[in-house]
């Protein structure tokens, strides 16, 4: 769907450039650093706002606030030296005309004896006299409205012109069909001449409005635009005052100068000093003629304002999307400074233009063409489809994991991290996108290992973090709650000796876990590695086992729910750079009970670690995870492996050896010789019968894991102190020694680790 989002724009972007370059190249209209506009009005040079910007006096435009927004206004002075501004409704500068607001008109009105009650002619203002401005003769005409009306417009002595026109009307029902019209009943209008600048308008009556005066009492006429009047015979007649609120006048104007006679075109071109025309335009006299000024206009083929002389008239691009060319529509336009030519494209033959010899395609070229064009439609139809297929694949992915997310118990999960406020570390869910990328979409060279529950792979996170990513192989549908709890619960444990669950991804069918990276590998590798002539030490086994049995312990009753690990072995304890213990890999964990101690469960784990009583009644306990501890607690003892390969016919299973063994008195014999040179016997002896405790046949008979941990921390303690050693040899003495229920090498083993801890709290 983005794809196809993204190719509709790309279509649309030449049109949107094409429409970005044509609004881009709009000519400027004022001055450099000019206000071009007020309110909605362009102010096009020779007219300004504000000092610097207009040409002189006569072009002034003051922008005045009013009615929430601003309107030009023309100052205007008579020779009297008052000042009456007028409102300006339009500038054009290609017809050298000026729109403004005017309010006067003559009136004159009788009753209905036929005495005249009151009456005024209109005066225009001599504002006008000595400018470049003139009223327009083909804009506007003198108007009058009446029934028995005359009216004339003249200069104000009389004696230059006299102009004007004849309304009349007997009766109403005569002049309702010439609403709309200005004919001669009820309204009529007449000419005015050229260049005039100050005029006279008065009325007068045949019959003093007697025979109409019922419904025309008065007469009206005013100078305006001529196409702005509409007659209404029924507001129009029967009023005492004119029934609009303002009348618009139109005049030209022309480039002269105020205090002399007004320069001709030739004569204008002739003073460069004072030319007012700019590049790429032509000068023209006014319509009025000689002595009212001369005018600007671009030149054919550019558009702009002629009296920029910085900036001129620029030229216009024929060639682009909304100008008018006559190029054929299979020919091809080019535009040249001021004009345009027009040509056909290569396979074409003709000159191009539409009032020319049209383009026409060679037939060859045209089937040519035809093929190609097939075939780019049919590429872009498998463009199509292909783009679809992708679309509807996207949506079934996201459909698809979407469904494994909650199949999974996503929602449930969100809902319990959301729930548990005010813990700073808590797990996170990945989307699968996010640990495709951290994995190298889950190389086979990232894979740290594999076991019977899935493959662990590191991963590298977007912000640079490693993390060890599993991916289980199987995944019991009917235990998602249980595996969302346990997600939940485990992601909480911050315990120095366990490996911290960073989150997981619901995403796929059978979920993914994330944890932190441990980079030293398991202790499997570093105790049964044949090819290291030296293995770690026995001190950092003994810690070793004493922070594996520290965080079960932790794990079996510190947590607020108890959890079984159920596959303790020597490779699922990490080691970091510093051998610090890390027990890893809960994929057959279980939240233990919390109103039971056994329950029923499917048999796990690893040959050789099995827990024979878990693997007879099938119940769960702890007792279990102290069965395979003591596995690996005899894996360090003796650097063997849990199935024994060679060597030993009549057993195969590490445990049974070890405890057979230590029956016969032959416990040094099956030590690893490290051990043996680097350990005290009498340590050596403890660790031994911890050891064969914890691999009871039965779960009652073994320690829990956290009387595991103390007896290990003790032996550490005893053999790291030896002072504690001194008074461990005074303590014996002091109880005449233990009661002896077996025996290894002379060595009471039952109540070995009792009198340990026995000695501990004394010298305490």
């Amino acid at each position: 769907m983005e794809k196809i989002v993204l190719m509709n724009l790309l279509i649309l972007l030449p049109s949107f450039l094409s429409l970005v370059s044509i609004s881009m190249a709009v000519p400027p209209l004022a001055l450099p650093g000019c206000q071009e506009k007020c309110g909605n009005m362009n102010i096009p040079y020779p007219f300004g706002i504000g000092e610097g910007c207009f040409k002189s006096l006569g072009y002034q435009i003051l922008c005045k606030p009013q009615d929430d927004t601003f309107k030009p206004y023309r100052e205007r002075k008579n020779l009297r030296g008052n000042q009456d501004d007028d409102e300006v409704l339009e500038i054009s500068l290609l017809e050298a005309q000026i729109k403004v607001k005017n309010r006067n008109y003559a009136s004159q009105c009788f009753n209905s004896t036929g005495e005249e009650s009151d009456s005024k002619n209109y005066t225009s203002d001599d504002a006008w006299i000595g400018s470049p401005f003139t009223f327009s003769s083909s804009r506007n005409k003198i108007i009058a409205i009446g029934c028995d009306t005359l009216a004339f417009i003249s200069d104000v002595l009389g004696i230059i012109f006299t102009s004007g026109c004849l309304a009349a009307c007997d009766r109403l029902n005569m002049i309702t069909a010439a609403d709309g019209s200005c004919s001669g009943l009820g309204c009529c209008q007449g000419p005015i001449p050229l260049g005039l600048k100050s005029f006279l308008v008065t009325l007068d009556s045949f019959n003093n409005h007697t025979r109409v005066c019922q419904y025309n009492p008065c007469s009206f006429a005013f100078l305006a635009e001529q196409d702005w009047f509409i007659f209404n015979s029924s507001s129009d007649l029967s009023s005492s005052t004119l029934n609009r609120t303002y009348i618009p006048v139109v005049l030209d104007w022309a480039i002269g100068d105020p205090t002399s006679e007004h320069p001709t075109c030739e004569q204008a071109r002739n003073d460069t000093k004072s030319y007012a025309c700019g590049p790429n335009s032509y000068c023209s006299d006014s319509i009025n003629g000689p002595g009212y000024g001369y005018r600007c206009n671009c030149s054919d083929g550019f558009e702009g304002n002629p009296y920029l002389l910085q900036v001129g008239c620029q030229d216009i691009n024929e060639c682009e999307n909304g100008y008018n060319n006559l190029c054929d529509k299979s020919g091809k336009c080019k535009n040249t400074i001021g004009s345009y030519s027009c040509y056909c494209p290569q396979g074409y033959h003709g000159d191009g233009w539409t009032n020319g010899t049209r383009c026409t395609q060679d037939k060859q070229n045209s089937l040519i063409k035809i093929i190609a064009g097939a075939g780019v439609g049919t590429i872009l139809v498998f463009i199509c489809i292909y783009l679809s297929y992708l679309g509807i694949q996207r949506r079934r992915m996201i459909k698809r994991r979407e469904k494994f997310f909650q199949q999974n118990g996503g929602l449930l999960l969100q809902q319990q991290i959301a729930s548990r406020r005010g813990v700073t570390d808590i797990s996170g869910i990945f989307t699968i996108e996010q640990l495709k990328k951290a994995t190298n979409n889950f190389d086979d060279s990232r894979i740290l290992g594999q076991g019977g529950f899935g493959t662990v792979y590191k991963g590298i996170l977007s912000n640079g973090k490693v993390v060890a990513i599993k991916k289980s192989k199987i995944m019991d549908k009917g235990q998602i709650i249980q595996f969302i709890n346990e997600v939940d619960i485990l992601s909480q444990i911050n315990h120095r000796n366990v490996v911290k669950l960073l989150g997981c991804c619901l995403e796929t069918e059978v979920p993914l876990l994330v944890y932190e990276f441990i980079s030293n590998g398991t202790l499997s590798q570093h105790i049964h590695n044949e090819h290291q002539s030296l293995s770690i030490s026995w001190g950092n086994r003994l810690r070793i086992a004493a922070e594996t049995a520290g965080a079960l312990g932790y794990l079996h009753s510190s947590h607020s729910i108890p959890i079984l690990h159920r596959d303790v072995k020597s490779t699922n304890i990490l080691l970091d750079d510093n051998y610090i213990a890390k027990v890893s890999d809960f994929g057959a964990s279980r939240l233990a009970p919390l109103n039971q101690t056994q329950a029923t469960t499917l048999v796990q784990g690893t040959l050789g670690y099995l827990d024979p009583e878990c693997f007879y009644t099938g119940q769960l306990i702890d007792k279990s995870d102290v069965y395979t501890f003591g596995v690996v607690l005899v894996e360090l003892l003796t650097r063997q492996k849990a199935i024994l390969s060679e060597g030993i016919e009549d057993c195969k299973s590490l445990a049974m050896h070890f405890v057979s063994s230590m029956k016969d008195n032959n416990l040094f014999q099956i030590l690893d010789y490290q051990v043996v040179n680097e350990g005290d016997r009498e340590q050596l002896v403890a660790v031994a019968e911890l050891a064969r405790r914890c691999l009871k046949v039965k779960g009652e008979d073994r320690p829990t894991k956290k009387e595991v941990a103390m007896e290990l921390d003790s032996l550490i303690k005893l053999y790291e102190n030896p002072w504690i050693q001194h008074k461990y040899e005074e303590t014996e003495s002091l109880l005449g020694g233990a009661s002896t229920s077996s025996t290894i090498n002379g060595t009471d083993q039952e109540s070995f680790g009792y009198s340990i801890m026995q000695a501990l709290e004394i010298t305490r």
